[in-house]
């Protein structure tokens, strides 16, 4: 069994809100990911979700407990991590091809110029983008973006990826390709990569996971038990959608969730809290 990359153990988390009042957001949260496991964390929007990512990344740090990565500490970002994010992030003024460069240059200082640009082709190309290098961001889709996102990504060479709601905004079509080709980039058998997502998504986390985490809503919002996805590679939403061991996993993640979210409505008054959006489930299973 592969070893753990990722530990988090106790980690807390709290905001200070407008009226200087503490707001706690996560508590006592714990997580393992194994060395090239590729590990979905599914909640409702507003759980808490990006937070927890945020300080696994080490884009944010915890009030509390312990984070580490190959057993050392979490202290910012690692040069061996990757991220996605729902909104692209692409520097508007720059083409393709050189949002992709300027990603390899901070992962490879000492290559040379014509070296960058020549990995960030490849990169562009993996995902389709061949033709598009000199378009710069405002003349591609929603898709084409995400697409150079992702290139950007995996130009670096990353050992982690960590994927905040990465196709969140796209259409059913594109979300399902892009969805592949994540899997294919994440899956080299000489190289595969650690990767933590989250998603309000059973269908995506069901598609892409060796293991999804529920989360389970608070305030304060906490993990529940890592669910196994024991389930072939490679594998379709059309494949999922009749098959009786994926119908088990989605069964067992939804009333896990479900049942959070029931007791979460049951313990607090609707007046003076944050609302809390359904996980997606049945727009999913309806494609």
């Amino acid at each position: 069994m592969a070893k753990a990359l990722i530990e988090a153990a106790g980690v807390a988390k709290s905001f200070t809100t407008a009226g200087g009042s503490s707001r706690p957001v996560l508590r006592n949260v714990s997580l393992t990911v194994r060395r090239g496991e590729f590990v979905s964390i599914v909640g409702a929007m507003g759980s808490g979700k990006s937070t927890l990512l945020s300080i696994l990344a080490g884009l944010t740090s915890a009030d509390s407990g312990r984070v580490a990565v190959g057993g050392e500490p979490v202290r910012g970002v690692r040069h061996d991590a990757a991220f996605v994010f729902q909104n692209y992030s692409l520097l508007p003024w720059f083409s393709a091809l050189e949002n992709v460069r300027l990603a390899v240059a901070a992962a490879f200082p000492s290559a040379g110029r014509d070296e960058q640009a020549a990995r960030a082709c490849r990169a562009l190309e993996q995902v389709g983008l061949g033709n598009a290098l000199s378009r710069r961001p405002g003349q591609l889709s929603g898709g084409m973006r995400q697409r150079v996102a992702i290139a950007r990504a995996f130009a670096a060479e990353p050992e982690l990826l960590f994927l905040d709601e990465p196709f969140g905004a796209l259409d059913a079509l594109t979300r399902e390709t892009l969805q592949q080709d994540l899997l294919r980039l994440c899956s080299p058998a000489d190289r595969p990569v650690t990767t933590v997502m989250i998603t309000n998504s059973v269908e995506e986390a069901l598609l892409l996971s060796d293991w999804i985490v529920p989360m389970l809503p608070g305030p304060p919002a906490t993990l529940g038990a890592p669910i196994a996805v024991h389930l072939a590679r490679p594998r379709s939403v059309a494949q999922l959608a009749h098959e009786e061991d994926a119908t088990l996993v989605r069964a067992h993640v939804i009333a896990t969730l479900s049942a959070a979210i029931g007791a979460r409505t049951r313990r607090t008054p609707a007046a003076g809290h944050e609302a809390i959006a359904p996980i997606s489930v049945a727009a999913e299973e309806t494609r």
